[in-house]
């Protein structure tokens, strides 16, 4: 499959990195292509959407937010902590119906193919056994891949929402140079997140390199609790059917709640919960409602003894 040559461009598989819908237009698709002797499959003038189905870009975020602007959910942990397949995890339960509870309903997606291609693996098919969804590539980027996922409450009150799909590698890089070059998508997580889930990997603070797996967690921690000034975050233990060591536990709990006291913990697992028949995983509904439930802080303006009706000079003047 052919690929953009910018190194900033996930075309195909997202937008095209400089706002092209026609990739056959793009200078640097189309000399590609014609190097390779071959065409792209895009020839006509027209799109039938504005959109492609993928996970989302900068391109796209002036047409997603066109209406309201959406809320971004950044999802920052180590490498293989199972920040893509919480989001597979995400979106099968919100094909079944079990996301959201009584309060909303889906009321769709931009990035359906986006969402698919996380999800595929862990879906059981004829002669394959479901797997864990591939690495998220980690080759530079201005901004992660953006998972987009529509809800409508009982008022008819339709909020869009955007979960990053980023590489552990990018955070463990800002976490230790804000300016790192190579974290440049993680600060544009941490710049642009209305609210920020920290993933704990149970399985890599058990193993064989604990140690280190807690220093890069605690580091990111650290780093993430300068950057979020008033936004939530909740610490997320995935892999919860792993057993971890109670010191470990607690080491990397005061290492998060330290410097973020406010953080709320969730554990998570894909693993069968104990319940019964329905499965429905362990903890991910109860995450997915909080995350759906959060806000942005409100602007809160100081009470002023005003001598003006007119809000212009409600203030005053310096």
């Amino acid at each position: 499959m052919e690929t953009c040559k910018r190194s900033t461009c996930y075309a195909p598989e997202s937008t095209c990195d400089l706002g092209f819908l026609d990739r056959g237009k793009c200078p640097d698709w189309k000399g590609l292509a014609e190097a390779s002797g071959t065409q792209d499959e895009t020839t006509t003038d027209e799109l039938l959407l504005p959109w492609s189905g993928s996970a989302l870009g900068l391109a796209d975020l002036g047409f997603v937010g066109g209406r309201r602007k959406p809320f971004v959910v950044g999802i920052a942990g180590p490498q293989n902590a199972g920040k893509t397949t919480l989001l597979a995890a995400w979106y099968l339960l919100v094909g079944r119906g079990l996301g959201g509870g009584n309060a909303r309903q889906f009321a769709g997606s931009y990035s359906l193919a986006g969402w698919e291609a996380v999800a595929s693996a862990l879906r059981w098919t004829p002669g394959q056994q479901p797997t864990f969804p591939p690495h998220t590539s980690s080759r530079g980027g201005r901004a992660p891949g953006l998972l987009h996922l529509g809800f409508r409450d009982t008022s008819g009150l339709a909020r869009s929402y955007l979960f990053t799909d980023a590489p552990g590698e990018w955070f463990q890089k800002w976490a230790v140079n804000r300016h790192a070059i190579d974290g440049e998508g993680a600060r544009w997580v941490a710049e642009h997140a209305d609210i920020f889930l920290l993933i704990a990997d149970r399985e890599a603070l058990s193993g064989a390199n604990m140690g280190s797996a807690r220093g890069s967690l605690q580091l990111l921690a650290r780093r993430l609790a300068a950057e979020r000034t008033t936004r939530k975050v909740a610490l997320v233990w995935t892999k919860a059917d792993v057993p971890i060591a109670t010191e470990m536990e607690k080491t990397v709990r005061d290492g998060v709640l330290g410097p973020m006291p406010d953080a709320v913990e969730f554990s998570v697992s894909i693993a069968p919960s104990a319940e019964g028949a329905q499965d429905k995983g362990q903890g991910l509904i109860e995450l997915l409602d909080w995350t759906l439930n959060a806000r942005r802080a409100r602007l809160v303006l100081p009470l002023v003894a005003a001598t003006s009706n007119d809000p212009l000079f409600m203030f005053g003047a310096r």
